[in-house]
């Protein structure tokens, strides 16, 4: 199974990987811990794996595993473990989904998805992130990613239909343009509504109109349209 760049460096040359014991601990205890719930294997193998560590700035990598959302810079996180792993299982990715990610913030989500279905589209607003992002998915070999920076309202017209959609960020509405390139059958995972005040969904298009599921409570950032750019 694949083990990240780092790791497979590490094994090389004989030494310890000094988090991969932070890996295990953050997955029986964050995820598949009784009250947590995360069941699916596939999800819990890859993010046992993935160091996480790769996508955070140097000086807060130390707590890469804790159980909580981590600055990135530019006003913007890195999603909490156990967050990442409910959005990933109830997109119940499949190993030949395609799949569209709004928000690539540190690239986390994006390795996570990579490692479980073909291909993987995710859309930056902030250019320096997603310059970032992509250098960091290109040092652990992730080559079925493709990072752009632009408006993720608008999705990836030219790249759809896709089998799944994930947004990291929280929109007041679901964007129409993203439910015009949802695959018919196909799900998508989104949190929406005000600060303060935003739930997560899983959407799944029958028939053209959506079937919507609560999921929990929860607190993103903001999506940002590029009408307004952040400052």
């Amino acid at each position: 199974m694949w083990l990240g760049a780092n790791s497979r460096l590490q094994r090389w040359a004989g030494e310890p990987d000094p988090f991969s014991g932070l890996q295990r601990r953050m997955v029986q205890e964050q995820l598949a811990a009784p009250e947590r719930g995360i069941t699916d294997s596939r999800v819990l193998a890859v993010m046992a794996l993935m160091p996480r560590h790769e996508f955070l700035p140097a000086h807060i990598r130390a707590s890469a595993y804790e159980d909580c959302a981590l600055p990135i810079g530019y006003g913007q996180t890195l999603s909490q473990p156990y967050i990442v792993a409910v959005m990933t299982e109830r997109l119940e990715p499949q190993p030949s989904d395609r799949v569209l990610e709004i928000g690539t913030g540190s690239g986390y989500q994006a390795a996570i998805l990579a490692r479980l279905v073909q291909e993987v589209f995710t859309i930056e607003i902030i250019a320096p992130l997603a310059n970032r992002a992509a250098a960091t998915l290109k040092d652990l070999a992730l080559t079925n990613v493709q990072v752009r920076s632009g408006d993720g309202y608008r999705g990836w017209l030219e790249a759809a239909p896709f089998d799944g959609i994930i947004v990291t960020c929280a929109p007041e509405q679901v964007p129409p343009s993203l439910v015009d390139q949802l695959r018919e059958g196909g799900r998508m995972i989104i949190p929406v509504g005000e600060a303060g005040n935003q739930h997560l969904f899983l959407l799944r298009k029958q028939h053209g109109k959506l079937e919507q599921r609560l999921v929990l409570a929860v607190r993103f950032v903001p999506m940002t349209r590029a009408a307004q750019p952040p400052q």
